[in-house]
């Protein structure tokens, strides 16, 4: 594990902080925070050293200046610097409070108390190195579409009560193990997750015995949905996938495989301009795009496999 890491520190206008979030996911950073100051957003991101030069980071920044540019909004302002790892793993933390999502959850630092007489499902979190605190939006819309799917109550299709059915859901790219959890809380009688990343995987075996979650009825494994398949024994009742388009194209056979004839699935890290080539992709491997939910320049697609 690498003992120093880059601390890259983005001032930015508040509605590019969604995109610039992507990005630092796609660059590699862990441990995002963000904090307003004044009119503007100032974001914090961290990745080892030894996974950027210089001159990555410099194309970062141009990155970054492109993206803002073309929306008609104030390139932000870019700095970066080397720092241990020790202050890494505390200096994000100050910036992170619990947060409600949607209608149920409740997200919880675990280095923080949990906040009285709330009735909403807590979820304990220390996502350590990896991807995944709740405050973004993709997985925001995640949870919320969760709730959704996995919610006890009755619910009512064309005038006929219909109760959810908890099920077997399969969590692809689990990063945290947020939604894993979620799923858990909310009713689901297993989950399965996978990310190739092993910090991922480490981070979500710790998150789910912060959350008195029994590794028989939520188990984990580095891999992708290659390693997903060879773990079931059957096919899933629900995914949930909250990844980038251009790897959920190239997954959704596969997902294809493992889901029955009337699996549900809940797809997210897209970008609305990319939400017609996931939704295109999907329909021609035998599911229904059911509906699209957006949150600024994210959406999130959920789907149901046909008949």
């Amino acid at each position: 594990m690498a003992n120093t890491w880059w601390e890259v520190q983005i001032l930015s206008e508040p509605d590019l902080e969604e995109t610039i979030f992507w990005r630092l996911e796609d660059f590699g950073c862990r441990g995002t925070a963000s904090e307003n100051k004044g009119n503007y957003s100032q974001l914090k991101a961290y990745l080892p050293q030894s996974q950027a030069h210089l001159l990555d980071l410099a194309a970062l920044s141009l990155w970054l200046r492109q993206d803002a540019l073309c929306v008609g909004l104030s390139p932000p302002k870019v700095n970066w610097q080397l720092i241990d790892e020790q202050d890494w793993a505390t200096s994000w933390k100050q910036y992170w409070q619990p947060e409600e999502i949607g209608d149920k959850f409740l997200i919880n630092p675990a280095w923080l108390p949990v906040p009285e007489a709330t009735e909403r499902l807590v979820i304990e979190l220390d996502p350590g190195m990896a991807f995944g605190t709740g405050n973004h939006a993709t997985t925001q819309l995640c949870l919320e579409a969760l709730e959704m799917r996995l919610d006890p109550a009755p619910i009512s299709f064309f005038g006929e009560p219909e109760r959810r059915e908890p099920g077997i859901v399969a969590d692809i790219g689990c990063g945290s193990g947020i939604l894993s959890i979620g799923a858990i809380l909310l009713g689901a009688k297993k989950a399965y997750a996978v990310d190739t990343d092993p910090i991922a995987v480490d981070a979500t075996e710790k998150n789910f015995l912060l959350n008195k979650i029994s590794l028989e009825r939520l188990q984990v494994a580095e891999g992708s949905v290659d390693v997903l398949t060879k773990m079931l024994d059957e096919p899933v009742d629900g995914i949930v996938c909250n990844i980038l388009a251009e790897i959920i194209i190239q997954l959704v056979p596969q997902m294809t495989a493992i889901a029955k004839a009337n699996t549900w699935a809940i797809f997210s890290g897209i970008l609305v301009d990319q939400s017609t080539a996931v939704g295109d992709t999907l329909e021609k491997n035998g599911w229904t795009v059911t509906t699209i939910w957006r949150r600024k320049e994210w959406c999130c697609l959920n789907a149901r496999r046909r008949s």
